[in-house]
């Protein structure tokens, strides 16, 4: 098992510089690396939990028939997160297949950014203003979350929806593919930490074609 390296803000690949374990974008500078699976199973898991920290990782709880977890992704070295990433791929009546990719990060390093599709390397000031859209459960927590972009592919049908909110002190991330998916999204959607779910984490299933957001 191996996480490849890349940049959380694109997918332009890195070099090493020192023996700090930094990585140099071309594009965004030096930058703390971001590790990714190529096909997710329960030892990528566990991985991303260690390199992760206390950066939380966020699954919804509890796991729908027929979903399973496509991808994983963190930000940062071992213990000392920035960030992390997971993918849900499932099947919904109205919508056929879905992805949502769920990412919770600290202020600046721009992965939601990238998998909404927007300037980032944060939502802006602006993003969490007015009343809220929904809101989730994290922990014991009401998260109130606000929709930020739509993206269309080109065609009448609608790419991509975002939410955004923030869950103690960090950017939360919902980015739901197709669009209209994001209409699965009620009150009270629970948002478990993955490294909580004890013998159940065992349980998770793991699965699916993802890599949408690796490639934009």
């Amino acid at each position: 098992m191996a996480l490849a390296v890349g940049c959380p803000r694109c997918s332009t690949p890195v070099a090493s510089i020192g023996a700090g374990g930094g990585r140099s974008c071309p594009e965004h500078g030096v930058v703390a690396p971001l590790w990714r699976t190529d096909k997710a199973s329960y030892e990528d898991l566990v991985q991303v939990l260690s390199l992760a920290g206390d950066v939380p990782t966020y699954v919804p709880w509890p796991v729908a028939d027929g979903w399973s977890i496509a991808d994983l992704a963190v930000v940062g070295d071992e213990g000392k997160g920035a960030a992390t990433l997971l993918t849900w791929t499932g099947v919904t009546p109205d919508d056929g297949p879905v992805e949502l990719t769920v990412v919770t990060e600290e202020a600046g390093v721009g992965l939601g950014a990238r998998c909404a599709r927007t300037d980032g390397p944060d939502p802006g000031a602006d993003a969490c203003v007015g009343p809220p859209t929904t809101r989730v459960r994290v922990g014991g927590q009401m998260v109130p979350l606000w929709p930020i972009t739509q993206w269309t592919n080109g065609a009448e049908e609608w790419e991509r929806s975002v939410m955004v909110g923030e869950a103690a002190g960090r950017w939360l991330w919902l980015v739901f593919r197709p669009a209209t998916a994001m209409l699965m999204l009620q009150d009270g959607w629970h948002l478990r930490q993955a490294g909580d779910l004890g013998v159940q984490m065992v349980e998770l299933p793991f699965g699916g074609t993802s890599g949408s957001w690796w490639d934009d």
